[in-house]
């Protein structure tokens, strides 16, 4: 099924669609804010879109990512309930014609008339109404966001060339990169314990590394890839040839950078990046997209500040 997606500027709000936790769950207040309360249930409805974050087979490590899977949601909750309680005191209005130039907004972009929309709100339980109200709130949380955020939209050209200059690899282009790494292997068949004794052994390796060991050298003694034979070297690699989470990692590795551990579905890994490769064109060449850039990044500072200050005024007190 399609989910409705709302896009205003900055923000993407998933309106529907959430996946539910398989665990039972015995509901219970987990927060209140300025005396309104906010529940487990609340933040279980809310943790489908971070399942793939909490998939492991340790136990321990699962349990640890799940509490902060919760407490990354209960913050976003937090945010919302204190946004909808300034909403309510400055008084913000939504007009009818808002309201339905939204709901024409998301037909076109899903490319669904009003009949399909009805059948997939009815699918979802919910009716056009309901998902009226919702769209309601969202927007009155967006028009005092946009009241209270002063960014100025003209920066000039050093600014940008600033910008540039610290996120010049979002704008690298044909970009190669050579890593080479230590891998641990987890068997299978590997239980609890002799999994938590391999993650220990590559984090001892590690530990060695940022002593000052050489890499080279601990990947010769201790790697179990076919690659410890040239010292860890794995040669270049373009943007998607290496698996996910190792890729993810090597990209935000400054060359000659040493990586943390790093598990994925075959074992432990420490990276490090030898070289990296790619056209970076001159500011000028994407100068409007890095002026979108900066202004969004200058909207997020904002906002945080924003939602600081609220937060410094409230009482809130965290249960979970």
């Amino acid at each position: 099924m399609k989910r409705f997606i709302f896009r205003f500027g900055l923000f993407f709000f998933l309106l529907y669609g959430w996946l539910s936790s398989s665990d039972a769950v015995v509901d219970r207040i987990v927060a209140v804010v300025n005396q309104e309360i906010i529940t487990l249930s609340e933040v279980d409805k809310l943790i489908g879109p971070f399942q793939e974050e909490i998939q492991t087979k340790d136990r321990l490590e699962r349990q640890e990512r799940v509490r902060e899977v919760y407490r990354k949601v209960l913050d976003r909750l937090i945010e919302e309930k204190l946004i909808d309680q300034e909403v309510k005191r400055s008084g913000v209005k939504i007009t009818s014609k808002e309201i339905e130039g939204a709901v024409e907004e998301v037909k076109r972009q899903n490319g669904i008339g009003q009949e399909d929309l009805e059948k997939l709100l009815l699918k979802e339980g919910l009716t056009l109404e309901t998902y009226k109200k919702e769209i309601e709130k969202r927007l009155q949380r967006m028009k005092l966001i946009n009241w209270n955020l002063k960014v100025e939209t003209k920066s000039g050209e050093k600014e940008l060339k600033d910008f540039y200059q610290k996120n010049i690899d979002k704008y690298r282009s044909n970009e190669v990169y050579r890593p080479c790494q230590i891998f641990f292997l987890v068997p299978k068949e590997a239980t609890q314990e002799e999994i938590r004794e391999i993650r220990k052994r590559c984090q001892g390796v590690l530990e060695r590394i940022k002593k000052g060991e050489d890499f080279g050298k601990m990947a010769l003694l201790y790697s179990q890839d076919t690659s410890a034979k040239d010292r860890g070297d794995l040669g270049y690699f373009k943007k998607g040839e290496l698996l996910p989470d190792l890729e993810k990692e090597a990209l935000r590795l400054q060359v000659g950078e040493v990586s943390g551990t790093i598990r994925t579905s075959l074992g432990f890994h420490i990276l490090k990046l030898l070289d990296r490769k790619g056209g970076n064109p001159p500011c000028e060449e994407v100068k409007e997209r890095v002026r979108v850039d900066y202004y969004e990044k200058e909207r997020e500072k904002a906002l945080q500040q924003f939602l600081s200050t609220l937060k410094e005024k409230a009482v809130i007190e965290i249960k979970l």
